[in-house]
């Protein structure tokens, strides 16, 4: 049985008293519009992982890798109407609201379907912990070598290990962990975005410099040869009603996303053309200015700072909760102690800190950013962003089996799931290739 609060019981039921403002579900009543929904989409879409695109695009070349980019935007964009349209469970308008993606997947399918994707959404916010921590950790080793290179030249080894700097970005870590609720800190969007754009606009900047440099677009139609540079076929593989405002918000801020994407990993491969590094201000691109390089890479680390919270706190949140509702009695679980910001208990700073340490070792014996993100997007992408839509819309509206929507749908889901083990192969096909030449802990 469903235990359900004071605040959780319906207007319908009675609780007109605060009609004013509270929700037909009795929460505070929602104040969000379609320029507030689709900040916070753009906000939470532009990461570090803009900084791969130049990268992804030489793969494909001019003639497929701007096509591919609008296709997938267009995949995105459709899969998340019909993920919309799943907000309210039945009716539409007056369905019961699904709070989280996992309780949509639970109201709309249910049984193994939830297990299913509990286990898809932690396993990928437990990569992004790693993938985090890699990027970091080579944006402030990134700092010392841009400082390094305008010391002592362009064609100096400034060679040294990130691992002290994944141990520092852990230990950071491990102190705002036990910081509860970190993610919901206020300032903290509002920093995350400021940084955001910082570092993927001086990224763009620094492209578009060294475009107009080179006086001419480098690159080629079909991107990196196979079997130039040692290069496999494997490794270029990688108020108005609530729907409608959520469809808005969603045509705005993947439009948005899709025009700053596409243009970053086209003037970087227009910079860089085939040679483009797989992280274009680590990888050493750009040298000049050291400076604005420099700015950019703290920027980086700065913004993952915060982001690695915002993505582990729903890990932590489930694991507590669950130890709470098992062992309620147990002072190992519920006894807090607060200091200040941080709320500790025997728990929290033991499964807390053992979660960021075993994220900081794998980083340790993984820095591969490339490999890492394409792993993780490749893992994502498609039980996420298009299986569970898919699904939960065919049962939502009642799809006929058999039907020509029913057949496209079923073949968009199995189209993609192709792409997406392509895309897994292809990262799997890198990590064998970097650990022919890498020794784990080495840096």
């Amino acid at each position: 049985m469903v235990k359900i609060t004071a605040t959780e019981v319906s207007l319908e039921a009675g609780n007109h008293a605060n009609s004013g403002v509270l929700d037909d579900d009795g929460r505070p009543r929602r104040t969000g519009t379609v320029l507030t929904a689709s900040a916070h989409i753009v906000t939470a879409v532009i990461g570090s992982g803009v900084l791969s695109l130049p990268w992804a695009v030489a793969q494909l070349g001019w003639e497929e890798g701007p096509p591919v980019m609008l296709l997938f935007c267009g995949v995105m964009y459709y899969t998340s109407t019909l993920l919309a349209e799943c907000y309210r469970a039945g009716d539409p308008t007056t369905g019961r609201r699904s709070y989280t993606y996992t309780d949509a997947v639970r109201a709309i399918l249910g049984g193994a379907k939830v297990t299913f994707c509990g286990v898809v959404q932690y396993v990928n916010l437990a990569a992004i912990a790693v993938g985090y921590t890699i990027a970091a950790s080579i944006s402030m080793q990134a700092i010392w070598r841009a400082n390094c290179f305008h010391t002592n030249g362009h064609a100096a080894a400034c060679k040294s290990s990130s691992v002290p700097y994944m141990i520092a970005f852990g230990v950071l870590q491990l102190v705002f962990s036990q910081i509860p609720n970190f993610d919901q800190i206020k300032w903290l969007s509002i920093v995350a975005s400021a940084m955001s754009f910082t570092y993927s606009g001086i990224r763009l900047g620094l492209a578009v410099a060294q475009t107009v440099s080179n006086g001419a677009f480098h690159g080629t139609l079909t991107g990196v040869a196979v079997g130039a540079g040692g290069v496999t076929v494997a490794q270029k593989a990688p108020p108005p009603s609530e729907v409608s405002v959520m469809k808005k918000a969603t045509a705005i801020s993947i439009a948005t996303t899709t025009a700053f994407y596409t243009l970053c990993g086209c003037m970087g491969y227009a910079a860089f053309g085939n040679a483009a590094p797989d992280n274009m201000l680590t990888g050493f691109g750009f040298y000049e200015p050291f400076w604005l390089v420099d700015v950019a890479n703290a920027a980086i680390a700065v913004h993952l700072v915060g982001a690695y919270q915002v993505f582990c706190q729903p890990i932590f949140a489930f694991v507590e909760g669950r130890a709470a509702a098992a062992w309620p009695e147990s002072a190992f679980v519920t006894r807090e102690l607060r200091v200040g910001p941080f709320a500790l208990s025997v728990l929290r700073l033991t499964w807390r800190s053992a979660f960021v340490c075993l994220a900081t070792v794998i980083a340790m014996a993984l820095p591969f950013f490339g490999s890492v993100v394409g792993l993780i997007g490749a893992f994502s992408f498609w039980p996420l962003t298009v299986y569970f839509p898919v699904e939960m819309y065919v049962k939502q509206r009642a799809v006929t089996r058999g039907s020509a929507k029913w057949i496209c749908l079923k073949a968009l889901a199995v189209a993609c799931l192709v792409v997406s083990v392509a895309a897994a192969a292809g990262s799997i096909a890198g990590f064998v290739s970097a650990f022919k030449v890498f020794w784990p802990f080495s840096g």
